[in-house]
């Protein structure tokens, strides 16, 4: 355990810094006041009556962290921190106050970069987040409660957490305390290097607290400073994770890997000749342990670019070279729930008609679409998840919900 955190407190807390963010809140109110006046109440019923609740804004403060990335002014932070502001100021750690603009924001990863009219930062090196283990000590600084720079310690508890916060998780899990306000801040390893990004705490825990690794922020922030959103790659596959019984079912003996349920037609998938059943082992130099880790890979290539991936077919490894599509602005389903069903093992279900086979990227009318899982339900257990189509059970094809 190192004996004090000091040096490294005060060598990095200059790149750190305090976001204030206000946004505009809309509410309802009965009417015009008129109370104290003619007539007040009479008039206050009619407008009631005839207008209902009227809406009317009002501003709303909020505070999280950042970190400076550029020596002119670029700084990461998280998106929950500053979307839909209208005005967004940052204070570094001399007490210096900027405005600042919002560049760009990715909301599937809650990233976020901001921009102040400075120069000759202090900036902060991002490290690498893969090279983490658990157990590792680790800094988180921010502002908690809006206590600038406050500094806290702990270890790496876990790696690879899924919070149910986005298709991407993949989040670093520690205790060193993180707080409201502290969201967007950096996770430091002890070397000075950013690890993370804190964004998520759960309310009713103590130490336990969740950080973005920095290497799902990086190939973005290009990405977010010249075009304001992060374009994704696009592959074209259905998959889900081989559970044990899955494998016993498949007959093999590997639970690694991704299984393909699906192949889109004329996806980027299906012109390399990927097939229903193949298992996904590796993605463009990346080996993949289920099929969480697939999407982020995909993700993460850029439009066009082709890379090879290794899959397992009839027990046998093989490569396929593979040009990777892009993904569409919506990449799961976000309609109304009526005509879902939701049944016994936590499962919500809808036809697989044209609306919700267009929002999923399918043009096959086979299969019903999962669009809900109760967490912890026995559905969430086994490994399925909103966006999967159910083609058979107990190998009977699935038409319709009913």
């Amino acid at each position: 355990m190192p004996s004090s955190f000091a040096e490294l407190a005060n060598r990095l807390s200059p790149a750190v810094v305090n976001v204030k963010v206000t946004k505009v809140m809309q509410t309802g109110f009965q009417g015009p006041e008129l109370h104290g006046t003619p007539h007040g109440d009479q008039f206050g019923d009619f407008f009631n009556r005839f207008f209902g609740q009227m809406p009317r804004n009002h501003p709303s403060q909020g505070a999280g962290s950042g970190v400076i990335i550029s020596e002119d002014g670029y700084i990461l932070s998280n998106n929950h921190v500053v979307d839909g502001a209208k005005e967004v100021s940052v204070t570094l750690a001399n007490k210096n106050e900027y405005s600042a603009e919002v560049i760009g924001l990715d909301p599937k990863t809650d990233l976020a970069v901001l921009k102040i009219e400075a120069k000759d930062l202090p900036k902060a090196t991002l490290g690498n987040s893969e090279s983490l283990k658990v157990g590792d000590w680790v800094v988180a600084i921010g502002n908690p409660f809006g206590l600038n720079h406050t500094v806290t310690s702990g270890i790496v508890s876990a790696k690879g957490r899924v919070i149910g916060a986005g298709p991407y998780d993949d989040f670093i899990q520690t205790d060193a305390s993180i707080n409201p306000g502290n969201s967007g801040g950096p996770l430091f390893n002890l070397q000075g290097e950013v690890v993370g990004i804190n964004t998520a705490i759960i309310p009713q825990g103590q130490g336990i607290g969740f950080a973005i690794p920095v290497n799902t922020a990086k190939p973005l922030i290009p990405q977010l400073v010249e075009h304001g959103e992060v374009t994704r790659g696009y592959l074209g596959v259905n998959i889900q994770t081989i559970t044990p019984d899955l494998a016993k079912a498949l007959e093999v003996e590997e639970q690694n890997g991704a299984l393909v349920s699906d192949v889109i037609p004329d996806s980027p998938a299906q012109k390399a000749g990927v097939e229903r059943g193949d298992i996904i082992i590796n993605f463009a130099g990346h080996k993949i342990a289920d099929s969480r880790d697939l999407p982020a890979k995909v993700a993460a290539i850029p439009v066009g670019e082709e890379v090879i991936m290794k899959i397992i077919r009839d027990g046998k490894e093989k490569e396929l070279a593979v040009s990777v599509g892009e993904l569409a602005g919506d990449d799961s389903y976000h309609g109304n729930t009526e005509g879902a069903s939701r049944g016994k093992w936590g499962l919500q279900l809808h036809d697989l008609d044209d609306k919700v086979a267009t929002q999923l990227r399918i043009e096959a009318q086979e299969g019903v679409a999962i669009v809900g899982v109760e967490p912890g339900s026995v559905a969430a257990e086994a490994g399925l998840r909103k966006g999967d189509i159910v083609i058979e059970v107990n190998r009977e094809a699935v038409d319709s919900v009913s």
